[in-house]
């Protein structure tokens, strides 16, 4: 086993070697609206610490912005892209929330992008290497090391098309680890730990990108059937320790919304993507014919693979958060009027990482055997 872990650790070095040398050539003005405002919210940051919460665009009094779009061609006579007029404030504000930014804003000016895109990937590329150790058998070591080398390549394609997804890819690992420990451990102040540790993973996601709100679906709707079903003061704590981590993840967006669309939860994204759903077959179709759709499609298999080696405990109940976590997320997306090649990548991945580390981490071999011992019974 040692020789091929060996070898599988090293084929995914020699792609993260690859995915950094490529992202060592990367240009910051390529000419992308949304490249410009969240290095212009990195640049508050780093002009007004704190206070670059605020992202009115009374506070460009240093021509940062206007500068940024007059490389990039845009015409200074049009309203700044990805700013949003907000009437209870008054203010023209940056649509997104500020994690990207934050992020951003710990490097130099001019140098921000490459070395934000470096360090998620190489976070990417220490839980493949962890799923490689964590397996047992030759199946599963194949299996961690091909979910390794689709992750690596993926923070280039499609993940370059967003600075937020970069970060976002690295939370969704770090998830689906921490789904897989929390319901394959049994002590149960471990399992609150675990759970308060996924809790605020996942609510400063969604200071990345608003819609890894989404991400969260399957793990709150897990909770409250279980506690509905149970009626179990353990299950309820628990879940309320979910909530409150994932409010105290969330904490910037909150700030943000609150200082720049006057509340919390007053959204300061425009009317094009503040719609109600609207089911449509031509955004279906762009789904479908979209690599998205084969990221999906592993998960629904791999999902698929726990049903059918009639797995239990912790390994079930993964499957089980993923299965609600998907079907939230798909009836979301594929309602929502906007099509990116990006917008299902981060559900595809975090079910992904889930259920590999869940089979890593749990009786993986007793299954495989058990599918063996069915096979042979049928053969005989």
């Amino acid at each position: 086993m040692k020789p091929l872990k060996i070898l599988c650790g090293l084929i995914c070095l020699i792609l993260l070697a690859s995915q950094v040398w490529s992202m060592s050539h990367w240009n910051e003005q390529r000419g992308v609206y949304d490249d410009v405002c969240y290095l212009r919210q990195a640049h508050l940051f780093q002009r007004f610490g704190l206070r670059g919460f605020d992202t009115d665009i009374l506070h460009d009094d240093d021509g940062y912005l206007a500068a940024k779009l007059k490389e990039i061609g845009f015409s200074s006579a049009a309203p700044p892209p990805c700013h949003t007029p907000m009437q209870a404030s008054g203010k023209l504000v940056i649509q997104y929330p500020p994690g990207t930014g934050l992020l951003l804003a710990l490097f130099p000016q001019g140098h921000q992008v490459i070395p934000l895109f470096v360090g998620a990937t190489v976070i990417i590329f220490s839980f493949a290497l962890l799923g490689i150790v964590l397996a047992s058998s030759t199946p599963a070591i194949l299996s961690a090391a091909v979910l390794g080398l689709l992750a690596i390549y993926l923070m280039i394609n499609p993940a370059k098309a967003s600075y937020s997804m970069a970060p976002t890819m690295a939370a969704c690992a770090l998830a689906g680890f921490l789904t897989a420990r929390l319901f394959a451990s049994e002590p149960q102040r471990e399992r609150m730990w675990l759970t308060l540790a996924l809790g605020l993973v996942l609510g400063l996601s969604v200071n990345f990108r608003l819609p890894n709100l989404f991400l969260s679906s399957g793990y709150f709707l897990f909770f409250l059937l279980a506690f509905l079903s149970s009626r179990k003061l353990e299950i309820a704590s628990r879940g309320f320790g979910f909530g409150v981590a994932f409010v105290i993840g969330m904490a910037p967006t909150l700030i943000a919304n609150a200082i720049n669309a006057g509340s919390p939860f007053a959204t300061t994204y425009g009317s094009a993507d503040a719609v109600p759903p609207q089911f449509s077959f031509t955004i279906i179709k762009q789904y479908v014919t979209d690599m998205q759709f084969v990221l999906l499609l592993l998960a629904g298999i791999s999902i698929a693979y726990v049903f059918a080696a009639r797995s239990e405990g912790g390994v079930r109940r993964v499957a089980l958060v993923t299965v609600a976590n998907l079907a939230v997320n798909l009836a979301f997306f594929l309602s929502h009027p906007l099509f990116t090649p990006y917008y299902m990548v981060p559900i595809a991945m975090l079910s992904l990482w889930s259920v590999s580390f869940a089979l890593l981490t749990g009786p993986a071999e007793a299954m495989g055997g058990k599918l063996i011992a069915q096979a042979a019974d049928t053969r005989s």
